[in-house]
């Protein structure tokens, strides 16, 4: 028994140690460099969680590459698919993605922090397997991808969806056409489909999305809040932006 234990501590089993340490550190680094952009923008997952993520990752990974040293070297061969272990921690991840992802309404949100997850998770993999270039590259990209994409997409030309919640009078029901038209003017576009009427306390109330035609020269949802409440008939009502 003890002499089986002298393996553990042999110079060839301490250095793959080392080798593995080294590539958990790195991992955590990199991870906590990706979840900093989350962190600093004040999501709910930060630099631990990502840190985390990359850092197992690369553990499930790397240790495949050392299967001559399982159990200090002294147990039989085993022949391992690297793989098969690739494809557990993607599914595994899958499922802490999906526990960030929340709908309110027709809004989603947390799916930048999902797939960025999920990403983390594959630069550990590309470190746990020794591809350390790689590994930084992807890591730098993810940072760049969610910190500067969405100034860059806010400046591109695209359309934006707000959903409109209208409680009207009891005797102050618009038609949709009217609606319509009235939004038209204001450079939306109503979604038919999106239409959903209610009737609560003898009151009507509407709930349907508008479509910007132009974001740059559609008027901005704090101007479409003063027309309402000065609107004739209009009771209560809410403007929620739509996020996908």
């Amino acid at each position: 028994m003890l002499g089986d234990l002298q393996h553990y501590w042999s110079g060839a089993f301490l250095a793959a140690n080392g080798f593995v340490g080294l590539n958990l550190l790195g991992a955590l680094l990199l991870g906590m460099l990706i979840g900093y952009e989350r962190s600093y923008n004040g999501r709910a997952a930060g630099m631990r969680t990502y840190g985390l993520v990359c850092m197992a990752s690369t553990a499930l990974t790397v240790f495949v590459g050392h299967s001559a040293f399982w159990y200090g070297g002294t147990a039989a061969y085993v022949n391992v698919d690297p793989t098969r272990v690739v494809q557990g921690v993607v599914t595994g991840i899958g499922f802490l993605g999906a526990g960030v992802i929340m709908k309110d309404g027709l809004s989603i949100s947390g799916l930048t922090t999902a797939a960025s997850i999920w990403a983390a998770s594959a630069v550990g993999v590309l470190l746990g397997v020794g591809f350390y270039a790689a590994a930084l590259l992807m890591a730098l990209l993810c940072t760049l991808s969610m910190s500067m994409l969405q100034r860059l997409e806010a400046r591109l030309p695209g359309r934006s969806t707000l959903e409109v919640c209208l409680t009207f009078s009891a005797a102050d029901s618009p038609k949709f056409e009217e609606l319509a038209a009235q939004a038209e003017s204001r450079g939306y576009r109503v979604l038919r489909d999106s239409l959903r009427i209610s009737f609560t306390d003898s009151q009507p109330m509407w709930r349907f999305c508008v479509v910007a035609l132009d974001r740059a020269r559609a008027a901005s949802p704090d101007s479409l809040a003063q027309d309402l409440t000065t609107a004739e008939g209009v009771a209560s009502f809410s403007i929620v932006p739509v996020r996908n």
